[in-house]
């Protein structure tokens, strides 16, 4: 009897904790019923409504990564043979927080010259970073924990992640003008006349080169007066290069406007990434550096720096800053490399030419000189939300909703197609 009552207990007890489990899950579960679908990117959406139409004749130039004359992704040889190298010899261990010092090494050079006295000063804090959107991320973090009473000035129009990244950092943003929509080009007026009028010691993130999504950027001279008023104010320019390379096919071209900046002494803050000149978009490769006083000031930020990577991912991946180092250190890869990022660039400047050519010669009665003045992966278009839908709808070309074309995505084997389909949009504007 005394054994019948102590099974029944412990079924009695199985029953209470089963209930007491549905309850748990059913509570659990109602902690989510507000949460709603997240708004598609705009950019990565653009991707998925390509690949989800059946049509042969569909165009993807929506999307910034580079591609051949025959539309495929392109692995440069200089990677390639990176990789053989790398292969069997080299081991998985953990990077340190910081990331590679030999990847970091090269890639300072390329932002800030290979005869910095910055460098031979050691008053660059610099870690490596998730591309260059987690260089940006970092910094932000950074601005926050160390000036947060800050804001950070974004230019209108920016990339669309520049927004994300900073309101998650929970720096408040403000916008200072940067495109005419009329001329196509720069409003360097209201540029300025921002830049004086906001308070002093103000950070402002600026595109080193390859303006995205405008393709539109300063002359060296604005650039001059630019780092000039940036000086009277105080302000901090914090430098976002994805293109260097990529956008000239020159990498000391393409890095001018810093070099500007550092001729005036100015202590700038830069991002960099791998993922275009080099082509690893996947191995989300870049470098995070801030310029100090002195070594002193710069062994404390790097210190931080890498505390607020610490909870974020711990470590850099290793693959990656590999490749990047033994192309960049290696006389022979570099030299194939900067061969191989020039070809890119000219690409792409060759398909600005002939998607303008095709343009004029349909007649259009709009100008279309701004497709060959702007620069970089994209061009901005000027068109429509409603004439870019026009383009998909009916001829399944894809980009985003703000005109923005990137002219990766153009091929000799579209070029015609496209302007044509441009040209039946736009014809009566």
């Amino acid at each position: 009897m005394a054994v019948r009552t102590a099974l029944l207990s412990r079924r009695q007890v199985m029953m209470m904790m089963r209930s007491l489990g549905a309850r748990s899950m059913s509570s659990s579960s109602s902690l989510w019923r507000s949460v709603e679908p997240a708004a598609k990117d705009p950019i990565l959406g653009v991707t998925e409504a390509f690949l989800a139409d059946p049509t042969p004749t569909k165009v993807n130039v929506g999307v910034g990564a580079y591609r051949d004359d025959n539309g495929k992704p392109v692995v440069l040889e200089c990677v390639r043979e990176a990789e053989r190298r790398i292969a069997g010899n080299k081991n998985m261990e953990y990077l340190p927080m910081g990331g590679s010092l030999k990847m970091i090494e090269e890639t300072v050079k390329l932002a800030y010259g290979e005869d910095s006295d910055l460098i031979k000063d050691k008053r660059i804090a610099a870690v490596q970073a998730l591309s260059g959107t987690g260089a940006c991320r970092l910094f932000a973090d950074f601005q926050k924990r160390f000036c947060p009473d800050s804001q950070i000035y974004i230019p209108v129009p920016t990339w669309s992640n520049h927004h994300n990244i900073w309101r998650d950092a929970h720096v408040p943003q403000r916008t200072y003008h940067y495109y005419h929509p009329e001329s196509r080009g720069l409003d360097f007026s209201a540029l300025m006349d921002d830049i004086k009028n906001a308070p002093n010691g103000s950070f402002f993130l600026l595109h080193a080169c390859a303006h995205n999504p405008t393709g539109v950027d300063p002359t060296e001279e604005q650039w001059r007066e630019i780092s000039y008023q940036f000086k009277v104010k105080g302000h901090l320019a914090f430098f976002d290069m994805a293109y260097q390379g990529f956008a000239s096919g020159d990498t000391e071209r393409d890095a001018k406007s810093i070099r500007i900046f550092l001729e005036d002494g100015h202590l700038i803050g830069c991002a960099q990434s791998y993922a275009k000149n080099m082509g690893l978009y996947g191995q989300r490769v870049g470098c995070l550096s801030v310029v100090c006083e002195d070594e002193k000031q710069a062994i404390a930020v790097k210190s931080q720096l890498q505390q607020l990577a610490r909870p974020m991912y711990s470590n850099p991946p290793v693959h990656g800053a590999l490749i990047v180092s033994t192309i960049l250190d290696d006389p022979d890869l570099k030299k194939l490399w900067l061969k191989e990022v020039k070809g890119m660039a000219e690409r792409i400047i060759g398909m600005r030419t002939a998607l303008r050519e095709n343009l004029e010669k349909l007649g259009s009665p709009l100008s279309w000189e701004h497709i060959t003045k702007q620069i970089g992966m994209f061009c901005f278009s000027g068109m429509t939300p409603e004439q870019v839908d026009r383009l998909t709808s009916e001829f399944h070309i894809y980009l985003t909703r703000n005109g923005r074309i990137s002219m990766a995505g153009i091929t000799t084997g579209n070029v015609g197609y496209l302007a044509n389909a441009i040209h039946e949009v736009t014809k009566s504007t």
